[in-house]
């Protein structure tokens, strides 16, 4: 080989390395990106179009030593996206409770201090909205009002209940104050007048509250207990030991007098010719004593005593005990948990979790909302229920809890249908309730015959003792 050609040869390989050497460097800042992202392990490379740079071969190197490196064209290769893995396998996230809608009309109640009771209600706008709302206030029953503020009035609710109706439109961010009086009752006698502001239509209830008014009477005597000597059980006891002292008294008097006589007659008897004696007797031996024994008539007037006290302290005492059970109570005990609670319409009633508050009972009137009718031999009564989760836990509960209770002793649950309905489509026992929260919201039952419900349960839990509210 010519020695020229072994010279070019060389020199071209000290080229290629040249530009091999100064290609390096550059390849970060080509492409920084890429070379720092990772790459995805599924990710097939595929080779991108190649360019004609890249496809030139290099051309022999030119002769002499003046030649200057030629830049090599670096190939890139592009990876086209992969979809994303599917996730690893994991646990369903446990449901969240729902989140209560924001209430945009509140209402609040509170009893005046007054001879008469009388009532200022305060219904609040807090919207950037004007909203017509109904505001309804059910009075006690028996009760009449004697005085309504401004566009307010009274109509029957049901054959001994009464309400005070007021429609208003509230301004945007307002507040409207309201006021009813009612006429006076006995003292001491407190009356409990729930309040709830409503749709336009009357169906579905913004919020509810309640106030019970208490009369300051005057302060009453002191009630003292009855004298000793005034108890039957005390009179007994004392009967009992007057006759047991009297009967010791008689009985050691003749032993006494008993006594006597038998030793006058020991003296008079004693014949041993001694001074003292009047008329000598022969000796004659001394007669066996006989041990003396209470009387029988003692015995059985004691005993009469004794039985009839015990009598008469075990009558007294069953007496207060029989007094003092609870009927009305129902039996807490087993696995039952909490204590069974009773009350009136608008009275708030706690269990374990939740605490109820039934503020009005509607039976008979048409769906507003477009469920389904009623049955031809029955109706729809529509309870309007406060719940607040008293616990520091999301509880949930269950349609088939909530109960009322007939006037013969029958009861139904929840029509979910129409609980649903009119909530506006809502499932209201869907998700639990979270801790320290409060709704108010409708529960309808669906009841055969005219007759309304007496009496509503409502539960927490299976378990739970619940809490029942009294229908006027």
């Amino acid at each position: 080989m010519p020695a020229s050609t072994r010279h070019h040869r060389a020199l071209a390989v000290f080229v290629h390395c040249l530009g091999i050497l100064a290609a390096v460097p550059a390849l970060p800042a080509t492409a920084p990106e890429a070379a720092a992202a990772p790459r995805p392990p599924a990710a097939t490379p595929r080779p991108a179009a190649t360019t004609p740079e890249a496809t030139a071969t290099t051309p022999p190197p030119t002769a002499g030593p003046a030649a200057a490196p030629r830049p090599v064209a670096v190939v890139t290769r592009t990876a086209e996206p992969t979809p994303p893995s599917a996730p690893p396998a994991m646990a369903p996230p446990s449901r969240a409770p729902a989140k209560p809608p924001p209430q945009q009309v509140t209402v609040a109640v509170a009893p005046e201090s007054s001879p008469a009771p009388r009532y200022r209600i305060q219904v609040r706008n807090v919207g950037n909205a004007p909203v017509d709302t109904t505001v309804r206030q059910e009075l006690p029953p028996g009760s009449s009002p004697t005085a309504i503020s401004a566009g307010g009035r009274s109509t029957r609710a049901g054959t001994s209940t009464t309400e005070v109706t007021w429609r208003l439109r509230l301004p945007a961010h307002s507040t409207t104050t309201l006021g009813t009086a009612l006429a006076a009752t006995a003292p001491g006698r407190p009356l409990t007048a729930p309040t709830c502001a409503f749709t336009s239509d009357g169906s579905r209830p913004y919020d509810c509250a309640t106030a019970t008014w208490q009369a300051a009477a005057a302060p009453a005597a002191e009630v003292t207990e009855a004298p000793p000597w005034r108890r039957y059980p005390v009179l007994l006891a004392g009967l009992a030991v007057l006759l047991l002292v009297s009967a010791a008294v008689v009985w050691l008097w003749r032993r006494r007098r008993g006594r006597g006589r038998r030793l006058t007659a020991a003296a008079l008897s004693t014949g041993d010719g001694k001074r003292g004696t009047v008329y000598p007797r022969p000796s004659a031996p001394p007669a066996a004593r006989r041990r003396r024994t209470p009387p029988v008539w003692l015995l059985v007037g004691a005993a009469v005593a004794v039985l009839a006290g015990v009598v008469g302290t075990a009558g007294w005492t069953a007496t207060r005990q029989v007094a003092g059970i609870d009927t009305q109570k129902q039996p807490t005990n087993g696995a039952w948990m909490g204590t069974g609670v009773s009350g009136p319409v608008g009275v708030p009633l706690r269990e374990s979790a939740f605490e109820f508050t039934v503020y009005r009972m509607t039976c008979g009137a048409p769906d507003p909302t477009g469920g389904t009718a009623a049955p031809a031999r029955g109706q729809r009564c529509q309870a309007t229920v406060g719940v607040r989760n008293v616990t520091g836990e999301h509880q949930p509960w269950h349609s088939e809890l909530q109960r009322a209770y007939l006037p013969g002793g029958r009861w139904v649950s929840t029509d979910e249908t129409a609980t649903r309905a009119a909530n506006l489509g809502r499932d209201v026992f869907a998700d639990p309730m979270a801790a320290g929260s409060r709704v108010v919201l409708p529960l309808v039952f669906t009841v055969d015959g005219r007759d309304p419900p007496r009496q509503l349960e409502l539960r927490s839990g299976v378990f739970s003792a619940g809490v029942r509210v009294q229908m006027p």
